[in-house]
């Protein structure tokens, strides 16, 4: 009974001592903010969220897309901040480097490690939440646009929408990225064979740097500006908005899904889609393979459905032209297709309802809300039939698994691998991402998941890219190594960073440590700083 009094005291003791600590970073914070942001006050109670309030969980939750890094268990931000004013986002800089404060840039929540709102790191935190920084201003006239960081890729498109039939930007699927972390990491979507990445097609940027100045492209320098498209977010500085260039599209695309299971032949033609998507189809055509495991006719039974859903920028006869040459073994009828405006086949693609109005974009809301693990590989030969069948009997062992294979080729591998960051381009077949979801919250649910994910990953080695095994930035995977001081070493962050970037890594680290060199702008796989003694090659 003495040793629990004691436990029980010590425990107190140490809540006390927290409560206090965190109490004392905010009364700090606070005081500090208001000090630097006197050209623009910050509405101090609407603005702030702290633990002790009720709100706090809404606005921590809003858009965390990932449930698995909302445990209790994980560690919580001291304050979250929404600021109204590129200065608030200044002062914020300012304040922590002073205070000796971690902060997380939140643009849309979707960093498949929640990276963007946890840490796992020592330092106390505070999440820098751009919710309230979303406007978009689109010039039709000289075929661009000013985006705020805070603003989803669905509000975008709706904006260009609302001006313009014929122009569109190349950016994702899914409508409610955040712009601001979205294009840091690529920015692959249906259009990509056509124009590329979301990146390729960025022309000027804001960003805040390490010392709290507000860079644009000319202020910043061509390195700088290399860097933050593509190479990952949280490394260089905090982006407020992007100048993106609109591309051409006409009046009307057209959309199809066809599903195949493997009792119609599934794995040949998945595997004939392995040797055309790429390589053979017309760059206006966009064929993606969402694969699941799904209950079969046979009662009791389970089986394997490829979902081939596609956007082609163009006209029903053209595509089924199109298919009939390249792709006949898919079987497309003109029944399968729908012509529409290229922002309805966003609400298409991104599986909205057929009647949803598009102004469902301007709620910037995900539907998908899970505890999930993904993971993500890069394919360079077409995976056999026998590795295919090898496949489908590990995707029975998981209760809702799911794989999406992006196709490459057209535009992509036009690009150079070291135009930006991201390196993924020439002889890349296409991208799988690898997702398994659940929702249990018990503890024991994660490490089941998450073992299996690894396995269906092992297995997978023999068919991925090799030296390195690549992967996606922003298919965030901590299983590729992990930063958990914020001063991992060139070696121990070359583990993720070659996956990422490949020998575009080296350049980011030289420039990560010329623009940041005291590495304020650090997480758990932030591009690292070069070692002193080479810190003389950046003069």
């Amino acid at each position: 009974m003495a040793f629990l009094s004691v436990t029980l005291a010590s425990i107190l003791i140490l809540t006390l001592v927290l409560h206090v600590t965190s109490n004392q970073i905010q009364d700090s914070f606070y005081q500090c903010l208001s000090l630097n942001s006197k050209a623009s006050p910050i509405p101090f109670p609407s603005s702030f969220f702290t633990p002790n309030i009720s709100s706090f969980n809404t606005i921590l939750q809003s858009s965390a897309q990932n449930l698995r890094c909302l445990a209790p268990s994980v560690p919580k931000p001291q304050l979250i901040f929404t600021p109204l004013h590129e200065s608030h986002i200044q002062a914020a800089v300012i304040c922590a480097k002073e205070l000796g404060i971690q902060l997380r840039i939140r643009s849309g929540g979707h960093d498949y490690e929640g990276l963007s709102y946890i840490s796992e790191m020592e330092a106390p935190f505070v999440v820098v939440d751009f919710s309230k920084m979303r406007s978009v201003c689109v010039n039709i006239e000289d075929n661009t646009a000013w985006v705020q960081a805070g603003a989803t890729i669905g509000e975008v498109y709706y904006r260009i929408a609302e001006k313009s039939k014929v122009h569109a930007f190349p950016a994702g699927l899914c409508t409610s990225l955040g712009v601001g972390g979205h294009i840091t990491g690529g920015a692959y979507g249906p259009m990509m064979r056509k124009y590329g990445l979301g990146a390729d097609n960025v022309v000027d940027a804001k960003i805040i740097d390490a010392n709290g100045k507000i860079l644009d492209r000319k202020g910043m320098g061509e390195d700088y500006f290399w860097a933050i498209r593509g190479g990952g977010g949280g490394s260089f500085g905090i982006i407020l908005s992007w100048k993106i260039k609109l591309v051409p599209i006409p009046e009307n695309v057209t959309v199809f899904t066809v599903p195949k299971t493997l009792e119609q032949n599934g794995t040949k033609i998945l595997h004939r889609w392995q040797q055309v998507a790429a390589d053979k189809l017309d760059q206006d055509l966009f064929i993606r393979v969402i694969i699941q495991a799904v209950n079969s006719p046979k009662k009791g039974e389970r089986t394997v459905q490829h979902l081939y859903q596609a956007l082609f920028l163009g006209s029903t006869d053209r595509l089924l032209k199109v298919m009939g040459e390249t792709f006949p073994e898919l079987g497309l009828q003109a029944k399968d297709c729908t012509e529409m405006s290229w922002i309805k086949s966003v609400l298409y693609i991104a599986g909205y309802p057929g009647t949803t109005p598009i102004e469902v974009l301007l709620q910037g809301k995900s539907s998908f809300k899970n505890y999930f693990k993904a993971k993500s590989d890069f394919v360079k030969e077409p995976i056999p039939e026998s590795g295919l069948e090898g496949i489908w009997t590990r995707l029975y062992e998981e209760e809702s698994p799911l794989m999406i294979w992006n196709p490459y080729g057209g535009k992509m591998s036009e690009i150079s691998e070291s135009e930006i960051p991201f390196p993924h381009r020439k002889g890349v077949l296409y991208k799988i991402q690898y997702v398994t979801t659940w929702n249990d919250a018990a503890k024991d649910s994660v490490p089941k998941h998450e073992d299996w994910m690894r396995k269906l990953y092992n297995y997978m080695s023999s068919y991925a890219s090799k030296f390195p095994r690549t992967a996606y930035v922003n298919y965030r995977d901590l299983d590729l190594g992990m930063n958990k001081n914020g001063n991992a070493t060139f070696i121990e962050a070359s583990a993720w960073g070659n996956r990422y970037f490949k020998d575009n890594f080296n350049r980011l680290v030289r420039i990560k440590t010329k623009v940041d060199p005291e590495n304020f702008f650090s997480h758990e796989q932030s591009i690292p700083l070069l070692p002193e003694p080479n810190y003389e090659q950046l003069l």
